[in-house]
């Protein structure tokens, strides 16, 4: 969605990263939500590192209630969750964050993906990205669960 397409009516949640607006997180999210044709955008918050323990603990004031979380920050970002599902648990890693009556809350996307792969030899990091990227663009705002759009999305 390009800016100029954006309207008042349009849902909003964020992604956070080095690179967020040119990354793949946004790109495959956003090409979830077309496919499903959502009125929805990710937008991209790009920070340096010095500013992501200042936006993290602004995050539960804020007007920002859903986030996702570019993989350079995955692993930082699990001490600012008040808690964690069970994946984020045990990988010590979130995908996206969610922000629940003032509390952050972590995901990891990486056990909800599991029954939808057939054959893990032939499942990269692109493949495993876009797969996680329609899983949450269903949760936020259900967006359809194909997995045979994944080429297309990549």
């Amino acid at each position: 969605m390009r800016p100029e397409e954006i309207k008042p009516d349009t849902q909003l949640c964020t992604i956070l990263g080095f690179n967020a607006q040119t990354g793949n997180c946004r790109r495959y999210f956003n090409r979830c939500l077309k496919e499903s044709n959502i009125n929805a955008t990710a937008i991209a918050l790009n920070i340096k590192e010095e500013h992501f323990d200042f936006t993290m603990k602004s995050l539960p004031n804020s007007k920002v209630n859903r986030m996702i979380i570019e993989h350079e920050f995955g692993e930082s970002v699990v001490e600012y969750c008040n808690r964690l599902n069970e994946s984020a648990q045990k990988r010590n890693f979130v995908d996206f964050v969610e922000v629940e009556e003032g509390e952050i809350v972590g995901y990891s996307l990486d056990d909800e993906i599991e029954p939808y792969i057939e054959n893990p030899n032939f499942v990269d990091e692109r493949i495993r990205l876009a797969m996680k990227m329609m899983l949450l663009s269903n949760r936020w705002y259900g967006a359809k669960i194909d997995m045979d759009l994944i080429p297309t999305i990549i």
